[in-house]
């Protein structure tokens, strides 16, 4: 197959160009870049010499529906939804890795994204690509919605449980830590390195645009109006993302009770590894990989559930599942191009 990718020179892409080049179902790569064209690839990223020889070009829907078979939106909020509605007109798969169709109101969208996004009849269009959990949905879309960073580590985090009888689903506190790389490649003060050198720091506490998306898909689990506490935090790493999650028990279990619970809902998934007891995962565990790690902890002394994930926010939390949502649309061994250990040390 023949794939595009919309924004070639952000993060997201890179990400998706490295293991796309190793994809043995990857016949060629078109580049669309709005600021780059004309430009190798290799330009603006070194390291890519020799190995992707691409010149970046202007994205149009006619150039698209001619050459390419499933086209990336690895681009800020506010874009893809321009040129979704007229390519969902052609034949060709599209997988957006922003924001505008993970949310089905458009006005919930607007009110947390500040920006516009495609009408309902779209949104309504679009498949949520959380791959290890709704890929019998994700097989016959031609429209997905990868899901962002932090609802991919939460929502693999909460939904075996969020449904349980045992969980008090009013209680949910999300606390996540990021790499800088999630701030994107732009300069701002925030991730300058004389700024978050030796630093952390709490953001868009209360308000992080990733709320919604992942309250939108407990609240479907359980058929009932789900809000969490959410507070996302910068921390001096270039990837990776720990989200730890404390929810009350509203009766007495084991965490190996809970424990196989997870194993059982994950099963055959090839990459949610659910750990032993012992062994607390870590960011270093996943760099560079699709893999997502959990951990469970009963605390019975507060008769609460502690729930540890990780993932690399650049692999699971995008590029990574978006080819594993590619795979699975085409039919394609799911882990075709991402089997890969993950970077370590």
């Amino acid at each position: 197959m023949n794939v595009g990718i919309v924004g070639g020179t952000g993060y997201g892409a890179i990400e998706l160009m490295r293991f796309l080049t190793n994809h043995q179902a990857v016949e060629k790569m078109y580049l669309y870049s709005q600021s780059k064209q004309g430009t190798n690839i290799s330009d603006v990223y070194p390291h890519l010499d020799t190995i992707i020889d691409v010149a970046m070009e202007e994205l149009t829907v006619e150039h698209v529906a001619r050459h390419v078979d499933v086209l990336f939106f690895a681009t800020p909020p506010a874009v893809s939804h321009k040129w979704v509605p007229a390519l969902l007109e052609t034949e060709v798969k599209i997988i957006d890795l922003s924001g505008d169709f993970r949310l089905a109101d458009p006005a919930v969208y607007e009110a947390w994204y500040n920006k516009t996004t495609a009408s309902k009849a779209y949104l309504n269009q679009a498949v949520y690509g959380l791959a290890d959990v709704y890929r019998d949905k994700i097989k016959d879309a031609q429209l997905i919605a990868n899901p962002g960073c932090y609802p991919t580590a939460t929502l693999l985090g909460l939904l075996p449980v969020i449904d349980q009888a045992f969980i008090d689903r009013n209680s949910i506190i999300v606390d996540g830590k990021t790499g800088v790389s999630g701030a994107g490649r732009s300069l701002s003060q925030g991730v300058h390195y004389a700024e978050m050198n030796e630093n952390t720091r709490a953001y868009a506490v209360g308000s992080h645009k990733h709320t919604p998306e992942i309250e939108r898909f407990l609240s479907e689990k359980t058929e009932k109006s789900i809000f969490i506490n959410f507070t996302p935090h910068i921390v001096p790493m270039t990837r990776g993302i720990l989200v730890t999650m404390y929810v009350n028990l509203t009766e007495a279990i084991s965490e190996e009770a809970i424990r196989e619970l997870y194993q059982s809902f994950y099963r055959d998934r090839a990459f949610v590894r659910v750990k032993p007891g012992h062994s607390l995962p870590e960011t270093k565990q996943v760099y560079g990989s699709n893999y997502c790690d959990l951990h469970i902890t009963v605390d019975e002394r507060t008769q609460r559930l502690i729930i540890v994930s990780v993932i690399d926010n650049l692999v699971k939390g995008a590029s990574g599942q978006a080819i594993q949502n590619m795979n699975l649309l085409y039919g394609l061994d799911e882990t075709e191009g991402l089997n890969l250990s993950p970077l370590y040390p």
